[in-house]
């Protein structure tokens, strides 16, 4: 998966992976894996290319890729985070990135604006300034109405269709973390952590199918630490009302160099102990699933 350049912002924002027939209650989400960089963007950028891709989930859309096989949808986002992050909330900005004043409704002081990883990031993952200088609200505006409104739109009919067909849906929200400095509230690093924003997006089972199946791969999983969810699973996991969402993080030195962005060889058996994982969590039985 190598980044390109496109002349404005992709057309569309994402990309359905749908299989023929739904077939299982569950939707994949990869909001960060897109890279496609708009060639306005990278003019305004003080960094490059390959700085700027430290931010995204490099190959997790491809990871999850065998989803429509099971009879599962898989949406994915075209545009990278650096541009816009859909994980977060519309309109999450730092008002010292704008020239301009921000309307009222903007939330500018959230624990993500204040990391410089708001709606629009004002840093890369390794904390480097992205812009050369002020940006304007309407490009906010601008990015929210192509990009973070159809992802989302597209996502909210999934999960609805889903649910309307099959009395419950869960929402898998799939991505990768930096390895340096993880581990859990004990410092033990982990290869993967799993987000159910401490038991209240998702029903149990679901988070514990999910860590029973990858311990028994080997994997050291943790729950909601480092990471227990973000806007996507706090926003659509309502599990009284039979909607499920888990986030799943992996980290990136299993299956990706992270200095050259290039794929190791142990991403083909991860990528089939994704699908299995899946699987195991598309065929848990419908009861605790239930809206209650």
């Amino acid at each position: 998966m190598d980044a390109s350049v496109d002349p404005a912002t992709p057309e569309p924002a994402f990309e359905l992976l749908a299989p023929d027939e739904q077939t299982k209650p569950l939707v994949l989400a990869s909001p960060h894996s897109g890279n496609r960089y708009p060639a306005e963007f990278l003019a305004a950028a003080r960094l490059d290319p390959r700085a700027l891709r430290k931010s995204e989930d490099c190959f997790v859309d491809e990871i999850f890729a065998g989803a429509p096989a099971l009879g599962i949808p898989l949406i994915r986002a075209l545009f990278p985070r650096a541009f816009l992050d859909v994980n977060r909330e519309a309109y999450e900005l730092d008002p010292e990135m704008f020239a301009d004043s921000l309307p009222p409704y903007v939330n500018t002081r959230s624990p993500r604006v204040a990391a410089g990883l708001g709606t629009i990031a004002r840093v890369v993952a390794n904390g480097e300034d992205i812009y050369r200088g002020k940006l304007r609200f309407s490009e906010a505006v601008r990015r929210v109405e192509q990009c973070y409104t159809p992802y989302h739109n597209a996502l909210r009919r999934l999960i609805e269709d889903t649910r309307a067909r099959f009395g419950h849906a869960v929402l898998i929200d799939c991505h990768s973390m930096p390895s340096p400095g993880l581990g859990d509230r004990d410092n033990r690093r982990s290869d993967i952590v799993l987000g159910d924003c401490f038991g209240n997006s998702c029903a149990p089972a679901v988070t514990e199918t999910a860590e029973r199946f990858l311990r028994g791969l080997g994997y050291t999983v943790s729950r909601n630490a480092p990471y227990a969810g973000g806007h996507t699973t706090r926003h659509y996991g309502r599990p009284r009302q039979g909607i499920h969402a888990l986030q799943i993080e992996i980290s990136r030195d299993l299956y990706m160099d992270e200095a050259t962005l290039s794929r190791l060889p142990f991403l083909t058996v991860l990528t089939r102990h994704m699908h299995e994982l899946v699987d195991n969590i598309a065929h848990l039985p419908p009861g605790p699933l239930a809206p209650r």
